[in-house]
């Protein structure tokens, strides 16, 4: 339909910068609206239920994901996460680009469910950029850096699986290619079957 809008599932390793990129793209375009995510675990200081994540209980959630509710859900260290379908669904009838930030795994079972879906993942420019980036914050100890490096070099091999990449060389710079491959994707005739006979039926 050519006026919904498009689902993004968007990937990256820890320190890749996705958070900043995000922030940057729904003050620049705002047709964007990000995906709440739903979990089990408890909220942490300062988190907003509705606002970082949609707060749950384990019944609930197991019940929304036997219902057909969850677009996809995993496990991690005894609690659940997953992403509430009717959101989404609302905001893309209503023609808003709905951005999924999401692991590789994730994205899989979304891509998966929903191929016409957009995967756009984000490279830093290169490891020891990455690697500064994550010692620059002074939040993990070089244990863990070097445990999210290992991980990070794992989730960078599953950028083939997306339709673009995006290297943030800067902030700016990497909003606006993501805003330009929106805009391409939008103008992909396979999106718009009815095209071509609106053209013909107006001559």
């Amino acid at each position: 339909m050519k006026n919904k809008g498009l689902l993004i599932v968007f990937s990256g390793p820890s320190g890749a910068g996705k958070d900043t990129i995000l922030k940057r793209l729904l003050e620049k375009n705002p047709n964007i609206r990000l995906s709440v995510s739903a979990t089990t675990r408890s909220p942490r200081a300062g988190e907003t239920d509705g606002k970082d994540y949609y707060f749950i209980t384990k019944e609930k959630f197991h019940q929304m994901a036997e219902n057909g509710e969850m677009l996809e859900s995993a496990g991690y260290c005894g609690n659940f996460y997953g992403t509430p379908k009717r959101p989404i669904e609302q905001w893309l009838s209503e023609g808003f680009d709905v951005i999924l930030e999401i692991e590789v795994q994730g994205g899989a079972q979304v891509k998966e469910k929903c191929p016409d879906s957009v995967g756009v993942f984000v490279l830093p420019p290169s490891l020891k950029v990455l690697e500064n980036r994550l010692r620059n914050r002074h939040t993990e100890s070089d244990e863990v850096i070097e445990k999210r490096l290992a991980v990070a070099q794992s989730e960078i091999l599953q950028a083939v699986h997306y339709d673009y990449a995006v290297i943030n060389n800067t902030v700016d710079q990497a909003a606006d290619e993501i805003i330009h491959i929106l805009c391409a994707e939008k103008h992909k005739v396979q999106r718009d079957n009815n095209l071509i006979e609106r053209i013909l039926n107006n001559a």
